[in-house]
């Protein structure tokens, strides 16, 4: 068999062990030099391919490669670019001009839905062409919301990251004699598992209330509710997902290339109408990027089922498998165990899954399923390295393939 390159592709919003599935492909590969000739990196996503600019791993320090884990961020770069639906289109000969210019054979893409559409169409694209080229997708995403995997790989330390933040800004909340109303605000644009993962803190320790974007938001309900607790207690902590639906001035919002909102700022929003309509302080609370990019509070659950993830994706294309996504199937919540297997990329491309209404008790509160489902996800530390006090990142040398 004719050896042949591999391209890795990082797609998407970026997450704190997104580098882990990188070093999972790049060891697996390294243990097969008989069929892998190089260890390629695609520069911001798919656009590394449309203008061919790749960079070479197989240059890298083993060191550098071993940091990966501890590293955020996507390291190759990302990108929201949305191939067009037309496979004749000009940027389709670009990436298959790049692909045959660098004899590459493997193609590994790591994302969420929007990135398995471009893996689904990649796959496709040269199945159409009868190319020998292999086209495998990572799972990747802290919004959990990919469909035929029981998670995704970034949720995990995503949710651990959120419910030990919210707890401390609860535990903060509770020492002043006269509160506020805090309006916490956690990703998730239409799914709402990381703001439902606060639902797993201690009664004493936890937000009154948690607003998901599966349920409609009634914002007279919200502001009667969070009169009755403040009056109750004197102080109030609401979670909210920064998805949720509410009359607000949207008109300077953009829109990307997959026809996606760019969220944020609906706690604030929130906040200004509880002091305009109550007339109590309030505080809004908007997690923002440190809840998919804070490496020290990763779960070490998450990183060892990302790297098997990078590693399985690689050892089946190799296989001769095509067109498929690497998906975690739970095989007990207590004890944890999980499998892997290969899924039908058209299966999850652009297909969304949401929170199940079996997994919560009413609008604001999650129920025992829920729990069981999310606890030994966030299970475990990883061992961080550490230089003058701050936590050491991967740095690559990028030498460009020409």
């Amino acid at each position: 068999m004719a050896k042949k390159a591999m391209v890795y592709i990082q797609s998407g919003g970026p997450t704190s062990v997104i580098n882990s599935s990188l070093y999972g492909a790049i060891k697996e590969a390294q243990a097969h030099p008989e069929e892998i000739s190089h260890i390629y990196g695609s520069l911001h996503g798919i656009e590394g391919l449309l203008c061919d600019e790749l960079i070479d791993l197989g240059q890298e320090d083993e060191k550098t490669i071993e940091l990966l884990k501890q590293t955020p961020g996507s390291i190759l770069g990302t990108s929201r670019h949305k191939l067009p639906k037309d496979y004749h289109d000009k940027e389709y000969q670009a990436i298959i001009d790049t692909l045959r210019k660098h004899n590459i054979g493997y193609v590994f893409v790591n994302g969420g839905n929007d990135s398995m559409d471009t893996c689904a169409k990649l796959s496709a694209l040269c199945k159409e062409l009868n190319l020998d080229i292999k086209v495998m997708g990572v799972p990747k995403t802290v919004d959990n919301d990919l469909a035929e995997t029981d998670h995704s790989n970034g949720f995990g330390s995503a949710a651990k990251y959120i419910i030990n933040t919210v707890k401390e800004i609860c535990i903060d909340a509770s020492c002043y004699k006269n509160g506020k109303v805090f309006i916490i605000e956690i990703m998730g644009r239409n799914a709402g598992w990381l703001t439902a993962a606060v639902d797993l803190l201690p009664k004493e320790t936890r937000p009154d209330f948690i607003y998901l974007p599966e349920n409609k938001f009634d914002l007279e309900k919200f502001l009667k509710d969070i009169k009755a607790k403040f009056d109750q207690k004197g102080y109030v902590i609401a979670a909210i997902s920064e998805g949720i639906e509410f009359e607000r001035d949207e008109s300077n919002v953009r829109i990307d290339s997959f026809g996606h909102k760019q969220l944020g700022g609906a706690a604030a929003d929130l906040a200004k109408i509880v002091d305009e309509r109550l007339d109590l302080k309030t505080r809004s609370i908007e997690l923002s990027l440190p809840q998919r990019a804070y490496s020290f509070l990763t779960s070490k659950v998450d990183q060892d089922e990302t790297i098997m993830c990078g590693r399985l994706a690689v050892q089946k294309a190799l296989e001769g498998m095509s067109g498929h996504m690497i998906a975690i199937k739970r095989v007990s919540s207590n004890p944890y165990k999980a499998s892997f297997e290969p899924v039908d990329i058209t299966k999850i491309a652009n297909v969304e899954r949401k929170v199940p209404t079996s997994m919560m008790k009413d609008d604001t509160c999650m129920n025992a399923s829920f729990r069981e489902y999310c606890l030994p996800l966030i299970q475990g530390e990883i061992n961080i390295e550490y230089e003058n006090g701050i936590i050491k990142s991967a740095v690559l040398k990028k030498v460009r393939v020409k």
